[in-house]
């Protein structure tokens, strides 16, 4: 049997709080470095802690680029960082709009252009974190539906364009309980009988995809509550 892949450097974006943080996490006790990139790490005491905003986008790649330099290379991306505010197309800013989809698509984007070369050097992955929203689609939920739907056809095309070179696995995430609900109307927010898995086990999910041998590939893996009714 082939040996697990060794995690190596992984940078992590939104690696702050929420699913980034369990990635954090699960990369570590698996023996790898945890990069972290997030708008706010003031309350990180973490000397591989970084802001960044990931919707300017010149400014992520550069960053991107700079770390791998800093740090000898790049072995794998986990593009975490998301944000989400429900509300109906005509009753959501343009800004506010545009910012979901900066973060959520071109957030993602851009970590992955920054690390792009490094990670054809190393023969290394990129995992991106889409949502059951990018299979399906609900109301008042039009930026985010867009830019997961983005995501998980960025990622399809990425890895046509790179296969042989690296890895690209989406992680397709359902349910999660984390901080992400918070400050949303009541009516987004799921109801108290809401089956929610936690964030570890999709953190789990992605050390997997990272630790495979080389020649396997994780492509897509969806991760849900038992009776999430979102799947399939």
């Amino acid at each position: 049997m082939p040996d697990i892949r060794p995690l190596g450097t992984v940078l992590v974006t939104g690696g702050a709080s929420g699913l980034g943080a369990a990635v954090v996490t699960a990369v570590r006790a698996a023996g790898g470095t945890a990069l972290v990139l997030d708008l706010d790490v003031s309350a990180l005491s973490d000397q591989h802690a970084f802001p960044c905003d990931v919707s300017d986008t010149r400014a992520t790649e550069a960053l991107v680029d700079d770390l791998a330099a800093r740090f000898g290379g790049l072995d794998a991306v986990v593009t975490a960082a998301g944000v989400d505010r429900p509300a109906p197309l005509d009753g959501i800013s343009g800004a506010d709009w545009e910012r979901i989809v900066g973060v959520n698509l071109l957030g993602t984007v851009a970590a992955v252009r920054g690390a792009l070369p490094h990670l054809k050097s190393s023969h290394g992955r990129v995992v991106t974190i889409a949502s059951s929203l990018a299979l399906r689609a609900l109301g008042d939920a039009t930026a985010y539906c867009a830019s997961k739907f983005g995501v998980l056809g960025f990622s399809r095309s990425l890895a046509a364009e790179t296969k042989g070179q690296l890895g690209v696995t989406t992680i397709i995430p359902a349910g999660m309980n984390t901080r992400f609900f918070e400050g949303r109307d009541e009516q987004y927010k799921p109801g108290a009988d809401a089956q929610l898995i936690d964030a570890s086990e999709v953190a789990d999910a992605v050390v997997f995809a990272l630790t495979r041998p080389v020649g396997v590939e994780v492509r897509e893996l969806v991760i849900a509550p038992e009776q999430e009714p979102s799947w399939p």
